[in-house]
Order: C-alpha cells, then sequence, then structure tokens
C-alpha cells in the first residue's frame, strides 16, 4: 500500500480504522506479508477518463567521471546533462507522458510535446513553480479548455496589473 513497508502498514491501517472509531482487528505484518502474494489489485480502466497529469522535471547525468573518481585524481571532466521531464496519471501512477532535453530546456516549454502525447481528455495539470508561465496556462487552455491548471507561483512572482 502506497509503498509502504509491512510493518508501516499495519500502523496505516490501524490508525484509519482508529479514525473510523471502528472496532475491528487489524491484521500484523505477517498476515499482510502472505495476503500480499495472492492479492490481486484492480486498476482504475484506463479508457477515455479524464486524466489527472502530474508534471515534472528531473536532470540526469549522462557521462563523466564519478565523484570518486574526480577527488581521487583530482581533476575535474566535462559532465553531460539531460533533463526528462514526466506527465504521470495521478490516478493509475502511470507514466503518460515524457521527453528527454538538453539540460538548459525550460519546463514551461515542454508542456506542448507532452500534451501531445495524451490522446485523453485531461481534467488537472499539476506542476511546480516553474510551470508558472501564461504560455503553459495557454497551451492547456488551448487543447483542453475544460482543466483545470494547479500551479503555485514562483517565489519571486509578482501579481500582474490584471490580477485580482
Amino acid at each position: 500500500m502506497f509503498g509502504l513497508a509491512l510493518r508501516q502498514t499495519e500502523g496505516l491501517i490501524g490508525s484509519i480504522i482508529r479514525l473510523l472509531g471502528l472496532d475491528l482487528a487489524i491484521p500484523d505484518h505477517s498476515t499482510l506479508s502472505r495476503r500480499a502474494e495472492t492479492l490481486a489489485v484492480a486498476r482504475p480502466p484506463s479508457g477515455a477518463q479524464p486524466v489527472h497529469l502530474l508534471v515534472d522535471s528531473t536532470e540526469l547525468k549522462l557521462s563523466g567521471a564519478g565523484e570518486w573518481l574526480v577527488e581521487k585524481h583530482d581533476r575535474s571532466r566535462c559532465r553531460s546533462w539531460r533533463k526528462l521531464h514526466i506527465g504521470v496519471d495521478a490516478d493509475t501512477g502511470r507514466v503518460v507522458a515524457a521527453a528527454l532535453t538538453t539540460n538548459d530546456a525550460d519546463d514551461g516549454a515542454q508542456v506542448g510535446p507532452l500534451l501531445d502525447q495524451i490522446d485523453r481528455p485531461i481534467a488537472s495539470f499539476t506542476g511546480d513553480g516553474a510551470y508558472d508561465q501564461d504560455g503553459v496556462c495557454g497551451e492547456i487552455a488551448a487543447r483542453h479548455p475544460d482543466a483545470t491548471v494547479i500551479v503555485p507561483p514562483r517565489s519571486n512572482a509578482v501579481p500582474s496589473e490584471t490580477a485580482m
């Protein structure tokens, strides 16, 4: 459950049962372990239901010496980086879109290529402050007018003249 260890899952289940005010026996971690072997978890069907899209990016080091080698020989080597932009369906946890770019690519500029890979309607788009751009909102509104855009403002954001 949510990638938790069995003892943590036991504690979570116990907390939920207590919060609900129920007087039920809580299965211990060994019972959960035995049951998990045969438990079939039903995934939501991936039909035409709208996608709740979670988007973020991370940098990947492609080549170059490891940190220990740099320390050992006291020399720096040129390292190559790429940026991986990922879109995940919040309901299923599956990656539905991905784009690999150079490390100087803007996160907001990759929204279009990510949306091109999704053939279902989008109910919501959630990203971090890097997606706080007019172009991002415009791109999403043009393709999915009913989608809700959930992006916190950047730490240095200033309200525009048209902000209410």
